[in-house]
């Protein structure tokens, strides 16, 4: 039972980095406009002088990357806090049954 159980999971695992690796491998040169290019176009037009004192360390191949990349971002952070509520729900529930 443990072994089919650990087996299971890491079918998932693997399922889950293939999930989020194949995209960002065979999607190019996608386009997708948000409110960051927005925000770069009103600041180039009200101070055309302006240059960013930041790079981005990582720019995805495409539009539809960057958009997967930060709603992988939220759903991972969503995930952690979940689970800290659901493991202080379940040891708060554990204590009024011990």
């Amino acid at each position: 039972m443990v072994k089919d159980k650990k087996n299971k999971n890491f079918y998932l695992w693997i399922l889950v980095i293939l999930i989020i690796v194949v995209p960002l491998l065979f999607i190019h040169n996608t386009e997708f406009g948000g409110s960051d290019d927005q925000a770069v176009s009103l600041i180039e037009k009200f101070t055309p002088g302006y240059k960013p004192w930041a790079e981005n360390i990582f720019t995805p191949p495409g539009g539809e990357i960057e958009s997967f990349l930060f709603a992988l971002q939220a759903a991972i952070g969503a995930g952690i806090i979940g689970f800290v509520f659901g493991f202080f729900k379940g040891k708060g529930h554990g204590k009024k049954h011990s």
